[in-house]
């Protein structure tokens, strides 16, 4: 019998032995499954019951109420799923509280949070479950039959993180490499209008949130630099727009087209740009900004500087000059009536430059001013 024996053990293959081993390690003694257990890493029971990201359900919920009753913004609201967007959240508050900002629902965020008592033991916390969490071992205590009130959590060892909404400056913008509430704040408004920020707001300006400023000013029709701007801010919605000394119902050329602001930059040895500049194709029509009248009209034979360009002006004496154009449309004179949205030109290169029309603003017949807030305010070129 023990010759047969001997025959069967040597049939077994490497891996039916591990799995007989394993079978013996199932139905072990208590104290043997203790021992495994012990060995799991500690974070492992700490965790138990906690949603995690990818999952969905009411644990879920129950974390994405607790953050916005903090006071922190969770973009796409309270769905239940544990999305980018909620372990960015999470982030977030983890980092104002003085967490380590992981994104993931650690037991001490879950007291922070008021998700479990204060007082409860690291092995047997729980939550409401998760769609795909498996339920609780049989050893955990059971779980109180109400809701533990917000209340068990001690107010004095929770830092209440700042509610109040950020009074934003010019000078306040943060630069790469800042950190803190402010860039935080930042993170936050560029998740707000749609870009991903790798990381989540983390509250540190990075290569992630550079990346992401790039990209919404790609998308706004802003000079991609990937820093925080004011034009850029006042986009984002962080700082207000100007109260604009001329306002315009509408945009000077038809799409597709491309402008940045280069109000007061070196032309030449002795002059300063005192337009914008729209780029486009030549032969796109040029409109009237607004009701007035042709009061002036120059030619490239005459005018070297401005090529063919016209003067509009409205009837508080401000007027509008576009230059560079390639013709002007049928009808257009001196003394001509037009009105908003006409076609008076089209796109060109006159006055010895590339195509595109150089547009100035000046109030009420004085000196010109930056019309790039003014043009920006009304932006057609991607629509």
């Amino acid at each position: 019998m023990q010759a047969a024996l001997g025959k069967t053990l040597k049939k077994i293959t490497t891996a039916s032995a591990g799995a007989v081993v394993a079978g013996l390690f199932a139905f072990g003694t208590p104290s043997a499954s203790a021992a495994t257990a012990a060995a799991a890493p500690a974070a492992a029971p700490a965790r138990a019951g906690l949603p995690r990201f990818g999952q969905s359900g009411d644990a879920v919920k129950a974390l994405q109420q607790a953050l916005v009753a903090k006071g922190f913004t969770l973009v796409g609201g309270v769905d239940g799923e544990f999305s980018p967007r909620t372990r960015a959240t999470l982030r977030n508050f983890q980092s104002v509280v003085g967490f380590r900002a992981t994104g993931r629902l650690d037991l001490r965020t879950a007291r922070l949070l008021g998700l479990i008592p204060a007082n409860v033991a690291a092995t047997s916390a729980t939550v409401p479950a998760t769609t795909t969490t498996a339920p609780a071992p049989t050893t955990t205590a059971p779980a109180p039959t109400t809701t533990a009130p917000a209340t068990t959590v001690a107010p004095t060892t929770v830092p209440a993180p700042t509610t109040a909404p950020i009074a934003w400056s010019v000078e306040m913008l943060p630069v790469f490499g800042a950190r803190g509430e402010v860039v935080s704040a930042l993170q936050n408004a560029l998740i707000g209008a749609g870009l991903e920020v790798f990381g989540g707001a983390d509250g540190i300006f990075g290569n992630a949130t550079k990346t992401a400023i790039s990209k919404f000013q790609t998308a706004r029709n802003l000079a991609a630099n990937g820093a925080l701007d004011a034009a850029t801010a006042i986009e984002l919605g962080l700082l207000p727009r100007p109260v604009l000394a001329v306002t315009i119902p509408v945009f000077p050329v038809r799409p597709a087209c491309y402008f940045i602001d280069t109000w007061m930059e070196p032309r030449g040895a002795d002059r300063k740009h005192e337009g914008v500049d729209i780029i486009a194709n030549r032969g796109q029509e040029v409109l009237a900004v607004a009701d007035g009248t042709i009061t002036k009209i120059y030619t490239a034979d005459t005018a070297k500087l401005s090529g063919n360009a016209v003067r509009l002006t409205m009837g508080d004496g401000t007027y509008f000059f576009y230059a560079h154009l390639d013709t002007f449309a049928p009808g257009i004179a001196v003394g001509s009536k037009v009105a908003a949205g006409q076609v008076i030109g089209t796109v060109g290169s006159t006055g010895a430059t590339t195509a595109h029309l150089h547009f100035e603003v000046h109030p009420q017949g004085g000196a010109a001013v930056n019309p790039y807030p003014i043009v920006k305010a009304v932006d057609a070129c991607k629509k």
